[in-house]
Formats: structure tokens, sequence, C-alpha cells
């Protein structure tokens, strides 16, 4: 772990550093020394699958009668990775099946936000705000309004843009993978210089010249040796290798989350945003390669916070699901409930959250897609609830308005 450029458990210089650094984002000074996440703080992480992810795909029903005669050529059978004699796992989820196999992995196969919307921006603000028409604000931010006014507490999203789900009253941390900017880059300096003193910017410069320090630092530790040496151009080529879209490049991903939230006394909400899921032609590749890519980093997430993942739980969700019928192009379209995924290493053991509807004719929603047993808000509130000691009065009123009738799932922590 790294302190500071000077800590002699350091293994790369401070050289090296800023110059994988500068391949990567902005290429500035240690700020400050990052302090150290204490054992036994409870850490959050939400993964939103923008897309619609096909939940009939990520947690295939096998011991449905009509899974197969809907899903046709779609169907996953011998392949899934068994969970039960209903359910089973895409064949790329290697890493959330391991974990299903010691109590560290659920499903909950028919969840979907209460509105049945067809919109992918529509419903990914729905599923971020839960405040009816008001998204100036999202339920994660609000939950965490709720917290650090009783602990220091902050918030990270991590991907190309700072997503609904975190923005709000509370200042978060946000980090974008894969930047290249010029290496002697002064930008950085300059804003330094205009509003370092200010006690509203000020503060929002130096929680993201922190957050580039992490990120520099765990990026380092992956690059080779000479990265110093390489043109600005070479570096950002590196990096863009480094992070890129394979499964060791997710992993490293998961990783450097990881260290975002060991090494930092307070980053114990982290929202990270996940693209490339509506698959209207041709899905069996493309979707294959995002839940490689989606594994890789839950398995790098895991590894990366070692003892501390006990106190880690990660839900992974969707903005809605996918049609249960094959169309015409060896894809699906935009249907109503689809699976979330919830990890970590203080789960209860169970079977799936929430009932399964079947894929009886008679029980799809409108003739066409899976119907919904479980509210996303109920899971949402059971998280927050258990896990991270919000109050149910917050979570009804406050973190999710007017809600009180979606009940927390309890009994899952």
């Amino acid at each position: 772990m790294i302190r500071s450029a000077s800590d002699a458990a350091v293994t790369i210089s401070r050289r090296r550093l800023l110059a994988a650094g500068a391949g990567l984002g902005l290429a500035l000074p240690l700020v400050s020394t990052p302090a150290f996440a204490a054992p036994g703080r409870k850490k959050f992480v939400l993964v939103i699958l923008r897309g619609a992810a096909d939940g009939l795909s990520m947690a295939p029903p096998v011991g449905d009668p009509n899974y197969v005669a809907l899903r046709r050529d779609l169907a996953i059978t011998d392949k899934a990775l068994r969970l039960d004699g209903d359910f089973g796992l895409h064949p790329e989820l290697k890493t959330i099946h391991r974990l299903a196999g010691v109590g560290q992995a659920r499903i909950a196969p028919a969840v979907a936000m209460p509105e049945r919307i067809r919109s992918h921006f529509e419903a990914q603000d729905r599923l971020e705000s839960a405040a009816g028409g008001d998204i100036s604000s999202g339920w994660l931010n609000r939950a965490l309004a709720n917290l650090s006014a009783k602990t220091d507490m902050d918030g990270l999203s991590v991907g190309p843009v700072a997503p609904l789900v975190l923005r709000g009253e509370v200042a978060t941390a946000s980090w974008s993978p894969g930047r290249a900017v010029e290496a002697q880059a002064r930008l950085p300096m300059l804003i330094q210089d205009l509003y370092g003193d200010d006690p509203v910017l000020g503060a929002a410069l130096a929680r993201g010249l922190q957050t580039e320090t992490l990120a520099q630092a765990n990026i380092a530790r992956l690059a080779p040796e000479g990265v110093e040496d390489l043109s600005p151009a070479a570096r950002a080529k590196l990096t863009r290798t480094l992070m890129g879209d394979s499964r060791e490049a997710a992993g490293r991903l998961g990783g450097t989350v990881a260290g975002f939230m060991r090494e930092s006394a307070s980053t114990d909400l982290v929202a990270i945003s996940l693209d490339g899921f509506d698959t209207h032609a041709n899905q069996a590749g493309p979707l294959a390669r995002r839940l490689a890519y989606l594994d890789a980093l839950l398995g790098g997430l895991q590894s990366g916070l070692g003892s501390e993942w006990r106190d880690t739980v990660v839900l992974v969700v969707t903005e809605f699901g996918r049609t249960v019928r094959t169309n015409g192009t060896l894809g699906t379209d935009h249907g109503t409930a689809s699976t979330a995924l919830l990890l970590g290493g203080g789960l209860k053991p169970g079977g799936i959250i929430g009932d399964w509807p079947s894929l009886q004719e008679a029980r799809l929603f409108e003739n066409r897609d899976l119907a919904p047993t479980a509210d996303l808000r109920s899971l949402f509130k059971g998280v927050l609830a258990e896990h991270m000691g919000v109050d149910r009065r917050a979570l009804d009123t406050t973190v999710f308005p007017d809600s009180a009738a979606a009940a927390p799932i309890l009994g899952l922590i």
C-alpha cells in the first residue's frame, strides 16, 4: 500500500508513479498522505449495467420448462454454471459462481423498479433517483447524507460520467479510468492557483486531487519497469492496455477500485458504471464478453479488498430486463424484470431472493416480458438497512421518498 512518495514500503519511485499516471489521467503531485481504511468499516459497491442486461442469460432458469422453447438459440443449458436444480449462471460468470459456492453470492432473478419504462434514459434516471419525477439527486447520495451525518463517509463513482445515483448535496469523488493528457499539462496547477483557497471549490479540488493520487499509485504498480522513459503517447497506449476491455484489464480495474477503498479512511460507498448491455442483435457473443468483464472486475475487487471483503456488499443491477423471446436477429428487445446479483463476504447463504414468476405464457408481463416479483427499492433498502445501518424512517421518506409500501428485503446480511 502506498502512503506517500517517501514511504519506505513504496517499491516504485515518485518519478515512475507520476509517469504512469500521466498516461492515465492528470500528472499531479501527492497532495496529502492517504489515510488507510479502519478494519471493520462497512463498504457498499453498486454496479450499474447500462443498456438493460439480459437476466435470463445472466442467471438462466434451467429448471423452467418453457425456457428453451422461448429462448431457442440463446438458451443456456448444458454450459450453465449450476446454482441448483432451477437456476444457473452464465458460463462467463466463473468468479460469481465460485463465490456462490461458499455462500457469498446470490441472485434476485425477477426484479424491477415499480414503473414499467422501456426507455433506457428514463429507466436509468428512475433507477438512480428513485424519487418519482425528481432527478436532482440520487438515492445513494441521499443515503450518504444520512450516513455522513453520523460518521465520516465518502462516495466515489467510477466511469466516464459521474452517475445520477451519487449526485446530490453531499460532495463525492469521481474517477474515469483511461483518460490521457499531456504529461506536462498545466491545467491542474492553474486551477489550484485560482481556486485553492475557495471554501467550496477548494475542497472539491482537494478531493479530486486525492482521488487522482490514489489512482496513479494503483496504476503505477501495474506498469512495467522503464515506463518513465516512454513518450506521453506510449504511456497513454500502455494505460489503455492496462485498463482496456479484456478480462485481465477488468481484474486490474477491480483491484484499482479496491485500492481506493482500502487506502482511504472514508471511501465506503462506490458506484461503478459499465456500458454495453443493449443486445438487440447477435446477443450471444457481445453479452458473453461484457459478462466476462463484469466477472473479472468483481474478482479483482474481491481479491484486492483482501480481509476487508468480509465487510463489503456488492449489488449489481440494470435498468430493466429484456424480452423472453428471441427476436429475428438473434437478440432480445427491451423488457421488464431482470436479474440482480448480490455478493459479499458477510452475506447469509441462501437461495434466490424473491419469487420466480415462471415463464408460462399466461404469467408473462404483457405477453412478452418476465414479470417482476420484487421491487428493486426493497432490495436497496435491505442492503442499506442491514449492512450500512440506515434507519427505516430515513429509507421510506428521504432516501426513497414516499416508498413505505416497499418494505426492505431483510435477512440477507
